[in-house]
């Protein structure tokens, strides 16, 4: 008898259960991060005047989050590697650098708020901030909660368990990389 859950070990369609799993979750994901962004995009072609107060966004704060994004997925994808050869401790040492790229958005994005809302810039000064605040506090509170998993995945590789749930992370981190990827010229750059 295997001590590991049945729902580890069988595959569905030749897919592993847990991956399943997991573009269940992104597909759910899809559609909330999608309607927001169709909404957006749809307010955005009827208002006409939103580019004054997108022009207002901090385009190196976007920018430096996509380079700080983007760099923690190269280390997720180095994380997956190094626990397919069995080096659990470094692939968890790589998950916490994801765990610290996610940090360090966080703390631009928290930055970036609090001086938009020092000059008047709140969720409710106008429409097009209430979609800004509520797209990427959604977005943020999805990297809050990757890295929280993340820290769970980083403490079960260092001793090399489950190494199968560092390609699992690694796939949600990547989906929240590609939503900021489109939130980013949505919000920062079509002005």
């Amino acid at each position: 008898m295997s001590a590991r859950p049945i729902a580890t070990t069988r595959s569905t369609s030749g897919m592993p259960t847990p991956r399943l799993a997991v573009w269940w979750v992104i597909a759910s994901e899809i559609v909330i991060f999608g309607g927001l962004l169709g909404s957006y995009i749809m307010h955005r072609i009827a208002h006409g005047a939103w580019a004054e107060h997108a022009a207002n966004t901090n385009v190196y704060f976007g920018t430096t989050n996509t380079f700080v994004l983007l760099t923690s997925s190269l280390f997720a994808v180095l994380a997956h590697q190094a626990a397919e050869r069995g080096e659990g401790k470094k692939a968890a040492n790589l998950l916490y650098l994801v765990i610290g790229g996610g940090a360090i958005f966080l703390a631009i994005k928290a930055t970036e708020w609090s001086m938009e809302i020092s000059h008047g810039m709140t969720i409710t000064a106008n429409t097009f901030w209430s979609f800004y605040y509520t797209a990427a506090g959604i977005h943020a509170l999805h990297v809050v909660a990757g890295m929280i998993i993340m820290l769970f995945v980083a403490q079960t590789a260092k001793r090399n368990e489950e190494l199968h749930r560092v390609e699992i992370i690694g796939i949600y981190w990547h989906f929240v990389d590609v939503v900021w990827i489109f939130l980013f010229p949505l919000l920062y750059i079509a002005k």
